[in-house]
């Protein structure tokens, strides 16, 4: 039962390598852009008025890889994170779906760090945020 506890090491994934419908993405990607699509609340001691007066703050970044890039879309503090030319390690990572195309996001069970400058050059011409995926419910025979 013990080892059960042990951590498991990273896999590291590549840009391209994601899908929709999929979770527990760990990568490297460099930040090409970030804008922020979001932001409400007041700044201020949220704890006088409590959590619902906590600021959000959404972002949306893209950010890639050798292989290819993707938007990413960062909350509250992870926005601070998402800074152009910064390589960032992006554990436990989902896909979202947004208008039929792939986000990718860190929810609480995930984290966003900032490293050493990569050394790859970002394949921007690989946009998987640009792939519109329809949802097909297939008939079980």
């Amino acid at each position: 039962m013990a080892t059960a506890a042990a951590k498991r090491k990273p896999v590291f994934v590549k840009v391209d390598q994601l899908k929709p419908g999929t979770a527990g993405h760990t990568l490297v990607a460099k930040v090409l852009n970030s804008k922020t699509v979001l932001q409400k609340g007041r700044p201020g001691p949220a704890a006088a008025a409590g959590p619902a007066a906590r600021p959000t703050r959404i972002a949306e970044g893209l950010i890639g890889d050798e292989t290819g890039c993707i938007l990413f879309t960062a909350r509250n503090e992870q926005v601070d994170l998402l800074k152009p030319d910064n390589t960032v390690i992006i554990r436990n990572a989902k896909i979202d779906m947004f208008k039929g195309s792939m986000r990718l996001a860190v929810d609480k069970w995930g984290r966003i760090e900032v490293t050493e400058p990569a050394s790859f050059t970002v394949k921007e011409d690989n946009n998987l945020s640009l792939v519109e995926y329809e949802l097909v419910n297939v008939a079980e025979e």
